[in-house]
């Protein structure tokens, strides 16, 4: 038996790399450590003749992960709930801690097993650097793969960082992407003012409209970029039928999940080819930290790996911990906050001082087409257009006294703001207007707090206008 004193145990070093690139079940002893090169240890599978076979060469299958026999891997059918709590989990073999460690380190030892990955071109699969990979971002790495069903996942230092590694990372100069109007004001600003100068044309279509989509592909359309829920006034496009138009065009699906998550819709199990997260808003859930992350095949995620090694967007170690340990109560926060959402909208849509409210649950022609099977909610956030414009938003904001005023989104606090002023404030006002983003536009994320307190303070806020006479 395995003794759990700490002490002058030997430590475990290189840890061994699951050899299945389709196995998400543990094999190994945990424990089991490499003590003489195997590159089959480091991400490859043989070939033949027994001998493994360059980075490059079509012979050459990618494993799962990066993973490694400490970390616990699940079957990807199990549940969202157990998955958020057990996947990715390291379980230290020298002290038996229950949560995964901090890996607060730069570097690693060298072995022969870092050595082989240099040579082999394996180097995202052993630690040798944090740069290229941390005990750390492998554990919530593998978490976060689990919850959106996919081999490999990647994180990153903020959601703009994984949305700029994956765009450059899966095209070339030369190349087309298509998205929409109403995307994050940083992904459109992205799209329209670093595409072009590197080479990329993006032409931007509603997303909801299908045959825009369909007419925009061209031959050299390489990406369609588009969110699960738009930001901020949660459009739903049809995932299903535009991942079928992205492999017809021979070209890849890129989702942004960040409003959905996993537990309300799989974009992978729609077609999507890779999905994105701000993984600072509904995974971490506690406003404690900024972390992007991406999600896919292995084959794309290396791609989107190296990018981030130039870039240099690496996720540190004290925020992977953050992340992993917020994401396993994702589930149940996603639970709270989708139920306190509807209820809000619903509350809003009733109200006199709101002239309209942008949520899924309402219905109406805007959701006539929504492909409802494929999500199991439609999240926290609610969209309304308050009466009398900016000037009245603003006043009513202010009579807020539940909600924090304050940007970003997904937190177990309710936050409230205006696309105007700021994530979308880079838009110019045509820019806004051409989006759907009119004047008195709030957005609010809610959070797990009682949803008979937030309606209660939305109503008193919206109520005290009409006593102030902002009209």
């Amino acid at each position: 038996m395995t003794s759990r004193s700490v002490g002058r145990t030997p430590c475990v070093r290189a840890p061994k790399i699951r050899q299945s690139p389709d196995e998400h079940t543990p094999s190994e002893t945990p424990g089991d450590t490499v003590t003489q090169p195997n590159r089959t240890a480091i991400g490859f599978d043989e070939g033949s003749n027994g001998a493994a076979h360059w980075f490059g060469e079509l012979t050459r299958r990618r494993s799962a992960g990066p993973i490694s026999a400490q970390h616990k891997v699940l079957p990807r059918s199990l549940s969202p709930e157990t998955l958020a709590v057990h996947a990715g989990t390291y379980e230290d073999p020298i002290t038996g801690s229950v949560g995964t460690p901090i890996f607060q380190t730069s570097t690693f030892l060298l072995d022969d097993a870092s050595y082989g990955a240099f040579s082999d071109g394996a180097l995202r699969d052993v630690p040798i650097y944090t740069r290229y990979g941390n005990p750390s971002q492998w554990s919530v790495q593998e978490k976060i793969a689990a919850l959106e069903g996919a081999e490999s996942a990647l994180v990153t230092s903020s959601g703009m960082s994984a949305i700029a590694n994956t765009i450059y990372a899966l095209t070339n100069s030369g190349s087309h992407i298509i998205s929409a109007y109403d995307v994050y004001g940083g992904t459109y600003n992205l799209l329209r003012e670093d595409m072009p100068s590197a080479g990329r044309e993006v032409t931007f279509v509603d997303p909801t409209d299908i045959e825009a989509i369909r007419s925009a592909v061209r031959p050299e359309t390489q990406v369609l970029f588009f969110e699960a829920l738009t930001n901020p006034l949660l459009k739903a496009p049809a995932i299903r039928q535009i991942a079928g138009i992205a492999a017809a065009a021979n070209a890849l699906l890129v989702v942004d999940n960040t409003f959905l998550t996993p537990v309300l819709m799989q974009p992978l199990a729609l077609g999507a080819d890779v999905v994105i997260h701000s993984a600072t808003k509904y995974l971490a859930g506690h406003s404690d930290l900024t972390a992007g992350a991406a999600a896919g095949r292995r084959k794309f995620l290396d791609r989107i790996w190296a990018q981030t090694l130039r870039f240099g967007g690496t996720l540190e170690p004290l925020s992977c911990f953050l992340l992993e340990r917020g994401i396993k109560t994702l589930p149940l926060r996603i639970e709270k906050q989708n139920d306190n959402a509807r209820e809000i909208a619903k509350f809003l849509a009733s109200h006199e001082r709101v002239a309209e409210v942008y949520h899924p649950a309402l219905g109406g022609d805007r959701y006539a087409d929504l492909e409802h099977a494929d999500y199991r909610g439609y999240g926290g956030m609610v969209s309304f257009e308050v009466n009398g414009g900016d000037a009245a938003a603003l006043a009513f904001m202010r009579n807020l006294t539940v909600p924090y005023v304050a940007t970003s989104l997904g937190g177990v606090e309710s936050l409230v703001s205006m696309p105007s002023n700021t994530s979308h404030s880079s838009l110019t006002t045509r820019q806004m207007s051409l989006i759907g983003i009119n004047p008195g536009l709030v957005r609010f994320s809610a959070g797990i707090e009682n949803a008979r307190d937030l309606i209660g303070d939305l109503r008193h806020a919206l109520d005290a206008l009409d006593e102030e006479g902002v009209r």
